[in-house]
């Protein structure tokens, strides 16, 4: 069945070629397929809004929860208009949303992103599904729980070509497995302390904590700063972010890093 959603704040090429995540796959008729847990939709850009292709209306709710359609985006949008240069960078990517994906996945990807440029990440993930996900249709797989990584060697891994990131993936899926790390738990707890509980992981640094609690737990006082947002900020907040951002600093860092990346090829 096809589900229509109506609204003038998205933008799936900047949503779902952000960086936020790695798993969808841009159609030769412009349309997008991806997978979340054992949920597969494809969606098609419109004018005002998408077109969601799901097999029930409780397909099409999972999905809406996934591109974060319970958050008002525009009234986000009108909050940062107090900073003059957050205020021309959301207005001019106001498409781009802030996924909810399953914890798991986001970790292990944002584990394997350190370093890294998106066709390598999406490579590395792409051979991991391949490898050791369940097949639920031609050519898409799940992303493999941590009780079958746990299972695995730095051996058995070896095909993903992902370096010394192996060592990051199996402490990761060993301490969840064991529930040393109670991925659950993290909903309950505040930005702050969320933070210092995925830094428990070998490899869980400030920014795979911050990407793990923006783009999994919708925890959008997380400031996830790259070589692109340290300059930014470097350069327009050195005395501090904008009071403007308030509650919504990953949304703001969204735009800026989409604002900017257009205006700086140079930066790598």
């Amino acid at each position: 069945m096809e589900y229509i959603w109506k609204t003038d704040c998205l933008d799936l090429a900047q949503t779902l070629e952000s960086g936020q995540c790695f798993r969808w796959k841009r159609q030769e008729d412009g349309s997008y397929t991806g997978i979340s847990g054992s949920h597969i939709l494809r969606i098609k850009q419109r004018p005002d809004g998408a077109v969601l292709t799901v097999r029930s209306e409780e397909e099409a709710r999972f999905w809406l929860r996934y591109f974060d359609c319970d958050t008002d985006y525009a009234a986000v949008i009108k909050q940062f208009s107090a900073d003059k240069t957050l205020r021309e960078a959301a207005e001019e990517n106001r498409g781009i949303r802030i996924l909810r994906q399953e914890p798991f996945e986001t970790l292990i990807s944002f584990i394997i992103s350190q370093n890294n440029n998106i066709p390598r990440i999406t490579g590395i993930i792409g051979r991991l599904c391949e490898s050791f996900g369940e097949r639920i249709d031609d050519g898409i797989f799940t992303f493999p729980d941590a009780r079958t990584i746990a299972a695995l060697t730095p051996e058995d891994l070896a095909p993903l070509r992902a370096g010394f990131r192996v060592r990051y993936i199996l402490d990761a899926a060993n301490k969840v497995n064991s529930g040393e790390v109670d991925l659950q738990s993290i909903c309950d707890m505040s930005y702050d302390e969320g933070r210092e509980y995925l830094k428990t992981i070998t490899g869980v640094g400030d920014k795979v904590a911050d990407c793990v609690l923006l783009f999994a737990y919708h925890k959008t006082e997380a400031f996830p700063a790259d070589v692109w947002i340290k300059r930014i900020t470097a350069e327009y907040y050195a005395d501090g972010l904008p009071e403007c951002m308030g509650e919504y600093k990953g949304i703001a860092q969204q735009y800026l890093f989409e604002y900017f990346r257009k205006r700086v090829p140079a930066v790598k």
